[in-house]
């Protein structure tokens, strides 16, 4: 009744219409064989945790749990988090809520009813899961023990696995959309980002152009910026809004004009502190619709900015 990181994993992947799950999720002292469990061909899986500023590894985490089905997450309210942990949480309960919804690995996402226990799973309407998915930090007995007498797979994922930041490939959509294009360096993603996504991908399909970890640098000195191209591309390309993620070959305010030249795209859409370093003069000589959206949280939210976050 439990995942091991090994056969097991490939199994569900290769054949995802019928598996079955027997073991200890490190792989070893695997019992149960000869009773195993049978997947459905679309399991539900369910993650539960606090998601306090997420980062690339929890959005890693959420796409190695996707590959086993849709994903559902529990998360903790504010006073489950200060009790567990001594302290509030650094974003509360509706912007984690927001932001985890927009994340295209997840499928649904409900605060944890009721009183916490980190070891139990309580009884959500509409939820069925099959799966509960973990990582070491959290992993332990309690849970092993919650999953074997409710008859779920408990998989543990392997620290290797969840190692690096793979290009997302682009977001399936419907045809004959709008080419949309944003830029920026996305160095912290916040709720404020998300929001953003959000409103330029209304628009038409939505290609984000991030600066080059070289520009970031020519344009707003060293120590920037905080996180690589690759990861500052893993997590843009996570939210659900965007069509695809890039990063620009080019230099200046103007960085991303390489990547226009090849979408072609309808419409550049920048917020207001982006309208500046000759962008719109750029659309006008390229018959590019400019588009310039106000900065604003989404409905509810505090208003975030990623110098805030960095505090530099």
């Amino acid at each position: 009744m439990f995942v091991s990181e090994n056969n097991d994993y490939e199994n569900m992947e290769k054949n995802p219409g019928r598996v079955a799950v027997a073991g200890k999720a490190d792989g070893h002292d695997r019992a149960g064989a000869e009773n195993p469990i049978v997947m459905p061909a679309l399991s539900q899986v369910v993650v539960s945790g606090a998601f306090d500023d997420i980062k690339a590894r929890d959005l890693r985490f959420l796409e190695e749990a996707a590959r086993f089905g849709e994903v559902g997450v529990l998360l903790w309210t504010d006073e489950h988090v200060q009790q567990l942990t001594g302290k509030a949480p650094r974003f509360p309960l509706a912007e984690r809520l927001y932001f985890l919804n927009a994340i295209r690995y997840v499928a649904r996402v409900a605060a944890f009813p009721g009183d916490i226990a980190v070891d139990l799973l309580p009884a959500v309407p509409g939820w069925r899961p099959q799966i509960w998915a973990d990582v070491p930090g959290t992993s332990n007995s309690g849970r092993e023990k919650f999953c074997r007498e409710n008859r779920l797979a408990y998989h543990v994922m392997a620290a290797d696995r969840l190692k690096g930041f793979p290009e997302p490939p682009p977001m399936p959509g419907p045809a004959g959309r709008k080419k949309v294009v944003a830029t920026g360096c996305y160095d912290w993603v916040h709720s404020g980002h998300v929001r953003f996504c959000e409103e330029a991908s209304a628009y038409g399909d939505l290609y984000l152009c991030l600066g080059s970890d070289a520009n970031v640098r020519l344009l707003k000195g060293e120590g920037h910026p905080l996180l690589t191209q690759e990861e500052r591309r893993y997590v843009v390309g996570s939210i659900r809004f965007v069509k695809q993620a890039l990063i620009t070959t080019g230099s200046g305010w103007l960085d991303a004009d390489p990547e226009i030249r090849r979408l072609k795209p309808d419409i550049y859409i920048v917020n207001e502190d982006g309208d500046k370093g000759g962008k719109r003069e750029y659309c006008e000589k390229r018959g590019i619709e400019y588009v310039v959206l106000k900065r604003a949280p989404a409905p509810g939210l505090p208003k975030r900015t990623s110098t805030d976050l960095r505090g530099f």
